[in-house]
């Protein structure tokens, strides 16, 4: 760093961890020991519960009196004037290389590799996630040193926060002219939390001095080889194996996993026939209408219906899943909410088929659950009644395949699948963006019926168009259908290639 300039470090945070209190630290550590500190911040309301600037200065006090008078620091980090970035999520650091804030000659950026998912990618229809790896890419060629690991993950384990966590990676980088004695004084001083914070600072420290990422924290994690116990369970695994290609097989593995999770073994079975059907076909993609098949099938056949969504709020897991976010401690009492409004079709696409269909058909009968159907309703599963309640849904499981809601979507896979094979005789590559327009359909209640509305409205376009639909045609009417759940913009694109 240059001497006659201040040190200039950025750390960019999310509401609730600790910004404020990583950068007070770095300014008590300066005036503590012999440095003119200066820190200014810049909160943020519309990103991800308040994304926010900090901003600290800090320059030489003998530096400044033999100078003979203050220095003037700057309020803000301009772009490529950055000593120092610290970002507590993965997307932080990607918004401070957007910025510029970060530059090969001289920024050390330090960040954590968990994710907080912005409102777009959550809000997104189809996978509106920023790929990590390429934010890591990114990162990593904008900095001249780049350390980073799951902070988030550290600061849990050692019970305290993600700040203390940066405040130790920052001192493991020696890139600050203070010891690590110093460093932790700082945290002394302040007197809350002293412990978990310096066990977290002294994790941190010793993970920084590490050049690179752990091969553990790589994006290319080594796939562990299932061993299943159960017979049928292990049949599968071993036809998986004996029957697919390599490349092919990590997907399929998860595929059965989950069918098995959702249904039984004879459903995943039939999941490994189809796609054995699609591999059959020998399209020379180098894999890739396989792969997607393959995925997309499996979210396919477990679809979420009432069944689904109550098993999946009454499992340990999630019970686990909702203490450990909340910070809840052994011996404190924590209540879920769920709140619910199902309609009268999804009770009927519950029930055994003749059951359902009856109750649609009826006429004092559906009247009366209509009626009762006409606000939500809270169920408290942590409970024993409402858990109790949404244990039997979930039973429901049993009969599935008697319901009309699985005989619906049972033919529009079998169709999907149909229409595959067929495209991929004269035209893979379209072949492959039928495949990827199951994405349309997705969530349950008015979610599902929107994205099966848009889906059937796109099918009936490509049908329409034969061999004359070209493969990017089809993938800017699917992107239309994903960025807009009502189907307006489909709606033009399809005016406007004639297809509507």
């Amino acid at each position: 760093m240059n001497a006659a300039q201040p040190i200039k470090i950025a750390i960019l945070a999310m509401g609730g961890e600790g910004g404020g209190v990583l950068a007070d630290w770095i300014v008590d550590l300066g005036e503590h020991n012999g440095y003119i500190a200066q820190t200014t911040s810049v909160p943020g309301v519309a990103q991800r519960t308040g994304a926010t600037i900090y901003y600290v200065e800090l320059f030489p006090r003998e530096r400044a009196q033999a100078d003979g008078g203050r220095p003037v620091l700057a309020l803000m980090p301009l772009p490529g004037d950055v000593d120092v970035v610290l970002a507590s999520e993965l997307m932080e650091a990607g918004r401070a290389v957007q910025r510029g804030l970060v530059t090969p000659e001289r920024t050390t950026l330090l960040a954590s590799t968990h994710r907080v998912y912005s409102i777009a990618e959550k809000s997104a229809m189809g996978d509106g996630r920023v790929d990590s790896t390429q934010l890591l890419a990114h990162a990593n060629r904008a900095a001249k040193r780049f350390v980073r690991f799951d902070m988030a993950k550290a600061a849990e384990e050692s019970g305290s926060v993600i700040s203390a966590v940066l405040f130790g990676a920052l001192a493991g980088t020696g890139v600050l002219p203070f010891s690590r004695a110093q460093f932790e004084a700082t945290i002394e001083r302040g007197g809350v939390g002293v412990k978990p914070s310096l066990r977290a600072f002294g994790g941190a420290f010793e993970r920084a001095q590490k050049e690179g990422e752990p091969a553990q924290e790589s994006a290319a994690l080594s796939q562990r080889e299932p061993a299943p116990t159960h017979p049928a369970v292990r049949a599968l695994v071993e036809r998986v194996r004996k029957d697919f290609a390599a490349p092919l097989q990590p997907t399929l593995l998860e595929g059965v996993r989950r069918l098995i999770d959702y249904q039984d073994t004879d459903y995943a079975g039939t999941y490994l026939d189809r796609v054995k059907a699609v591999q059959a076909l020998n399209v020379d993609d180098g894999g890739r209408l396989n792969e997607a098949v393959a995925r997309h099938l499996a979210l396919w056949m477990s679809y979420e219906d009432t069944a689904r969504v109550a098993s999946l709020k009454t499992r340990a897991t999630r019970f686990e899943r909702v203490r450990g976010e909340s910070g809840a401690s052994d011996d404190q009492l924590v209540a879920i909410n769920e709140y619910m409004h199902p309609r009268l079709q999804e009770i009927c696409e519950t029930l055994p088929g003749g059951l359902g269909r009856w109750l649609m058909n009826s006429g004092a009968p559906r009247r009366m659950v209509d009626r009762m159907t006409q606000k939500g309703r809270v169920i408290r599963t942590s409970s024993l009644r409402g858990y109790l309640m949404l244990r039997c849904v979930a039973a429901a499981s049993r009969w599935r395949r008697s319901t009309t809601r699985f005989a619906e979507e049972n033919a529009l896979i079998e169709q999907w699948l149909a229409r595959i094979a067929q495209v991929a005789a004269f035209n893979p590559a379209l072949a492959l963006e039928v495949a990827q327009c199951q994405r349309l359909v997705k969530g349950y209640s008015d979610t599902h019926e929107r994205g099966k509305r848009n889906y059937q409205l796109l099918m009936d376009a490509a049908q329409r168009a034969g061999t004359n639909l070209a493969p990017a045609t089809l993938r800017e009417l699917r992107d239309a259908a994903l960025a807009d759940e009502h189907g307006k913009q489909l709606k033009a694109k399809l005016a406007q290639y004639a297809l509507g």
